[in-house]
């Protein structure tokens, strides 16, 4: 019996990781540290928790562990799929950013953007996993005020490169690369809305970028928060396969006698970032090969209108921002008769 009770109790301390949440060791530098996961999670959620432990960027760690050769270095795969035991040590090789600070030009582009079908968005935002990854994000991601949520203000949340920014273009000086009319747009929307940066990279190209641009010191407007890629969860699609993505309900979960799904509109180039969130979401044309098209971009100047004239409703979520440029077309046209 007692041998019995020994194997029973030796295969739950070896089991593998299920769906509960179970605490992994990993060493990296000398010293342990521990990092929560469940089965449902990715091995890119793996490296992103890892990273809000260390400070390691998920494309700086390479994962080491007894018997299961090259399958951490696939970040789409499941750690269900990985005979990881939660009794066994994981080993980390990185460096921290601040060391070898690369700027994020050079890293690959995406250009295989897509939109998930309603339905589709609809199933994955409803599912409990899903929704448990976001209370976990909710309790462990820290939103830094740089200044205080204002009563009675809708919510914009602004992706940056590609939405802002040129970031594959090189140019002496990065205003050469603002998208045009950055600073008059955020001027005049700040007086309806406050304004969180979300960016899916690291928080220090977060801050490097909106200091550069100016953006940080503009007296006409102020930036209530900047998120980077730490706050992205990963969720699964039929379709597409595993997508990282920015739930607003991150947001939300932190701040919600200020924001919620009736005041919150997003702006990205990327569609697949709006996966839990789609009706908030209005996909922006992207900002690219700056030097040769700032003298006719328009988009931020008419977004202009287009975040004014919806500033009075009541409730955004009802909106299809697919068909933002009809809507600015049929207000002028009011206008006009009126």
């Amino acid at each position: 019996m007692a041998a019995e009770a020994s194997s029973s109790s030796m295969e739950t301390a070896m089991s593998p990781v299920t769906e509960e949440e179970v605490s992994l060791t990993v060493k990296w530098s000398g010293k342990e540290y521990t990092v929560a996961v469940c089965g449902s999670d990715t091995v890119s959620e793996l490296k992103r928790r890892i990273c809000e432990a260390t400070n390691v960027l998920p494309k700086r760690q390479k994962l080491l562990y007894p018997k299961v050769g090259s399958k951490l270095s696939d970040d789409s795969l499941l750690l269900s799929q990985i005979p990881i035991k939660a009794s066994i040590k994981m080993t980390m090789i990185g460096t921290l950013e601040d060391e070898i600070f690369v700027d994020q030009a050079d890293s690959a582009d995406i250009v295989d953007d897509f939109e998930i079908g309603q339905e589709e968005a609809v199933d994955i935002k409803d599912k409990e996993v899903n929704k448990q990854k976001l209370r976990r994000r909710i309790e462990n991601y820290k939103i830094k005020l740089r200044n205080p949520c204002r009563e009675g203000k809708k919510l914009l949340v602004l992706d940056i490169d590609y939405t802002l920014f040129d970031h594959r273009s090189t140019a002496e000086n990065p205003l050469e690369l603002m998208r045009p009319y950055l600073h008059e747009f955020l001027s005049a929307v700040y007086a309806e809305y406050d304004i969180i940066i979300w960016s899916a990279t690291s928080m220090k190209w977060v801050e490097l970028k909106m200091d550069q641009l100016g953006v940080l010191s503009n007296p006409n407007y102020k930036i209530t928060a900047m998120l980077d890629h730490l706050a992205m969860i990963t969720v699964h699609s039929d379709t597409r396969g595993i997508i990282d993505c920015k739930p607003l309900g991150l947001i939300w979960g932190k701040f919600p006698e200020f924001y919620g799904p009736k005041n919150t509109i997003m702006f990205d180039d990327l569609r697949r970032n709006f996966v839990m969130n789609p009706q908030n979401g209005l996909t922006i044309k992207p900002f690219k090969k700056a030097h040769a098209s700032r003298s006719t971009d328009q988009e931020l100047m008419n977004l202009t209108q287009y975040l004014l004239a919806i500033a009075d409703l009541d409730d955004l979520s009802g909106l299809n921002h697919k068909d933002w440029e009809s809507y600015n077309e049929d207000n002028v046209k009011r206008r006009r008769h009126s």
